[in-house]
């Protein structure tokens, strides 16, 4: 493969996130050609591929990466599956995009980690929000003040997620034939908590850590948990430098609209973003910045115009980038355990679990 080349990919499930969120990206990027799709269902899966000029079809993945011969693998999947899907295609040596999270539970994803840095692979999880351009803009933003100083210490963070309408139109043309989906297996329950505290868990996992992993990306360093409370709207940390940061889970909640928002703030100034809902098409985020230093200096908010592309295409851009080798993945595998380890310690504190 050379640079001039577009990058081979097959997909691996093509459902509801595997068809708005990626496949519809991939497709058009000129950089990346969909080679082949694996789909249990045929008629959605024949539909599909005959709408994205899809020229492969297969219900055997194992079958599909043989005779394609891809570049890469997307696999959609929900993250219950990724326990028992992922070291069957590791082996075949291809980068792997899956979505957040890495997997269900702390205790299957160390060992997932070890199968996958036993690898001769990498695998990219899918926390999108790093991608979108605001978020790109205000990290660039957040690292250059740290570094330079110039607006003082990095004094707090702010995360705000309540939930909404994620979708935003976003699945509007998605294709869905009728056929059966069949029951599939998932990953065995972890032996450290009951049903109860599982289903706490999943559902922590599934909605919030997307925050848990743009928190540490804000930060720019580890963070523990320090506090949860009761009612499971506030998590508190402190951050590896002694930075206090807070997560606030749907504080209230929005019908036909999406509020997420953080707030990172300096001692004479902040950065302010705010992200679009995940599925919503070419709408970036916003930016906003203070600079405040005093000493008459006059101060400036700077706000800056963002080309309009939304995240989960800049991150199929970015998934094919790092196939190139052109630069890391933005979130690997050992990373984004971290994200399970601060959900679990998250749990023990707020449930007791």
């Amino acid at each position: 493969m050379t640079e001039q080349q577009p990058v081979r990919v097959a997909f691996v499930g093509v459902g509801g996130m595997g068809q708005c969120a990626h496949l519809r990206n991939y497709a058009a990027l000129p950089e990346c050609e969909v080679v082949a799709i694996a789909e249990l269902r045929r008629d959605t899966a024949a539909k599909v591929a005959a709408k994205y000029d899809v020229p492969a079809v297969y219900d055997d993945i194992h079958k599909m990466i043989a005779e394609t011969r891809p570049d890469a693998l997307v696999c959609s999947q929900p993250f219950q599956r990724h326990a028992v899907l992922l070291p069957e295609l590791l082996p075949h040596g291809k980068p792997i995009f899956i979505e957040k999270p890495l997997i269900a539970s702390l205790e299957a994803g160390e060992q997932l980690l070890k199968t996958i840095e036993a690898s001769d692979t990498w695998v990219m999880v899918g926390y999108h929000k790093r991608s979108d351009p605001a978020t790109m803009y205000a990290h660039e933003a957040i690292q250059r003040f740290r570094e330079s100083g110039e607006i003082g210490a990095l004094r707090y963070v702010r995360l705000l997620m309540p939930a909404g309408d994620w979708i935003a139109g976003g699945f509007w043309d998605y294709v869905d034939a009728g056929d059966p989906r069949e029951p599939l297996e998932m990953e065995p329950a972890p032996t450290d908590m009951d049903a109860d505290g599982h289903a706490e868990y999943t559902s922590f996992v599934n909605y919030y850590i997307h925050q848990v992993n743009l928190l540490r990306h804000l930060l720019g360093e580890p963070y523990e948990v320090a506090y949860a409370d009761p009612s499971g709207v506030l998590l508190a940390v402190r951050s590896s430098s002694g930075v206090a940061a807070t997560i606030e889970m749907s504080p209230y909640q929005t019908t036909i609209d999406w509020q997420e928002s953080a707030l990172v703030a300096f001692e004479h100034g902040y950065v302010k973003l705010e992200l679009p809902a995940p599925v919503a098409v070419n709408r970036p985020g916003r930016v906003e910045i203070l600079r405040d230093t005093g000493a008459d200096v006059t101060p400036e908010v700077v706000s800056p115009h963002l080309p309009w592309v939304h995240a989960m295409r800049r991150q199929a851009e970015n998934f094919i980038a790092a196939v190139r080798g052109e630069r890391p993945p933005t979130c690997d595998a050992r990373e984004a355990l971290e994200d399970l380890r601060t959900a679990r310690a998250y749990l023990r504190l707020w449930k007791n679990v």
